[in-house]
């Protein structure tokens, strides 16, 4: 067994943040927005840019001027707890508006916005981390961008530009999506393509942060955490946050996949989609044609891909939905725990741990060898009892392995204790037996509520 340092594509950082959002539609989006205010400090948050709506395509940035002044009346509380929170005066800054019309009527010559010019100023800043654009409605503004770029710059410079970009889109809400992927090959974007008149966004993997078992149309998963029952009790009646965030009509949220991906919380990577997080897992290629598809896809994108996961209802399911639902204790735990710090001092709230392997997060390993794992360093903030989970991800794996009996792929060894071991099977696995397992820590402390931070240790096995 061999410890090494993980590859740079895992380091942390804050990662850069552009919203589109067809916010004063479906409340969803006004949702998501107060639930993003109470992660704030963890982006670089460059725009928030409002987008059309509704049969007329209205815009409404008062929206989100209203839930940023909530923000400001709960920042300076929200700092008590964690560090780096930005001033609400600054996200005023950031508020935009793209133009009153649909899809690919809002592209073309004229057709420049606030939100389309900030957007374009945003790549062009030195600063060399990718930009994040999370699409909550259509993308128009987006692809009005791309299209002035490719219009007044050289195919050097479009290829640079597009080259920072990163993009999460919910589904497809007009034609302006299929349009940038098709135009726009070389760019990293995840979706779930189609539209609802097709009945496409029961498909879609994001769906399953709150989806009822209509809207979604899965079972497994804890519905009693996204009631507005339970939204009323730990969301809607904390502070002036709470008070901004309506009632569902159709489901919980279905915006907040874009950016749960971008969460420090030690399990995602924001790079590699196929890994796995709060926000889904997905993987590169070029899906086939289904019928709510706006038109076929005609090279690789980031979308729809399945985990096997233990339900509530004691059944291992296999769906893409899987992908986000597999952590709603832990995310709903957590903005529960956020809404508290809107309001509480510091003694009075619940905190994350802190997890520290006693070891690189990178091993090397050989088929039959023992692999030890230890986080005895991991601490609690509040002084609270932990507890462990180890697990093997297997999808987000290249070695492919299988189990006759139960969906656990791989044995781990006092897999609730700080120290554990597995030994790297030899059974029921593809040939040729090697390739990468990623061991997932789960660390949940025993507060009020139980809140839960990870680390990832992949073991690369070799022959």
């Amino acid at each position: 067994m061999v410890w090494c340092t993980l590859p740079a594509v895992n380091a942390q950082q804050k990662n850069r943040l552009i919203v589109l959002t067809d916010i004063g539609g479906d409340p969803d989006d006004q949702m998501s927005m107060v639930r993003l205010m109470t992660y704030a400090n963890h982006f670089d948050i460059e725009g928030l840019i409002a987008t059309p709506h509704g049969p007329d395509y209205r815009v409404e940035p008062e929206y989100i001027d209203r839930i940023v002044t909530a923000y400001g009346k709960v920042r300076d509380n929200l700092e008590l707890h964690e560090p780096g929170y930005p001033t609400a005066a600054y996200l005023k800054e950031q508020i935009a508006q793209g133009i009153e019309r649909d899809g690919m009527d809002a592209v073309g010559e004229g057709k420049d916005s606030p939100g389309s010019e900030r957007l374009i100023q945003s790549v062009d800043n030195e600063d060399q981390r990718p930009l994040w654009v999370t699409v909550w409605g259509g993308p128009n503004v987006l692809a009005q961008a791309l299209w002035k770029v490719r219009k007044t710059r050289s195919p050097e410079e479009l290829a640079e530009f597009v080259a920072k970009l990163r993009v999460y889109a919910i589904s497809d809400q007009d034609n302006s999506g299929p349009w940038i992927r098709k135009e726009f090959p070389d760019l990293f974007y995840i979706v779930t393509p189609g539209v609802n008149a097709g009945g496409g966004f029961h498909h879609a993997t994001w769906i399953a942060i709150g989806g009822d078992k209509f809207h979604g149309r899965f079972g497994g998963a804890d519905f009693s955490l996204v009631t507005n029952e339970w939204l009323d009790k730990n969301i809607r009646e904390k502070g002036p946050l709470g008070e901004l965030y309506p009632r569902w009509e159709f489901m919980m949220e279905g915006d907040t996949p874009s950016f749960f991906h971008l969460i420090n919380n030690g399990l995602s990577h924001p790079d590699r989609p196929d890994w796995g997080g709060w926000g889904g897992r997905y993987e590169l290629y070029t899906p086939k044609t289904e019928k709510w598809f706006l038109e076929p896809e005609t090279r690789p994108i980031w979308t729809n891909v399945q985990d096997e996961v233990l339900g509530i209802d004691g059944e291992w399911h296999t769906t893409n939905h899987a992908t986000i639902w597999r952590w709603r204790s832990a995310y709903q735990n957590d903005f529960a725990a956020r809404m508290d710090w809107t309001i509480k001092p510091y003694d009075k709230t619940n905190h994350p741990p802190i997890v520290k392997l006693d070891h690189p997060e990178y091993i090397k390993a050989k088929p039959g060898e023992r692999v030890k794992l230890s986080a005895t360093s991991t601490i609690d903030p509040d002084g609270d009892a932990l507890s462990f989970e180890w697990f093997c991800y297997e999808e987000p794996g290249t070695r492919r392995m299988s189990n006759s009996a139960t969906g656990v792929k791989h044995a781990i060894y006092a897999f609730d204790q700080p120290q554990a071991w597995l030994d790297v099977k030899t059974s029921r696995v593809m040939p040729p037996g090697t390739g990468t397992m990623h061991i997932i820590l789960a660390v949940t402390d025993h507060g009020t509520p139980r809140l839960t931070r990870y680390k990832r240790v992949i073991i690369d096995v070799q022959e």
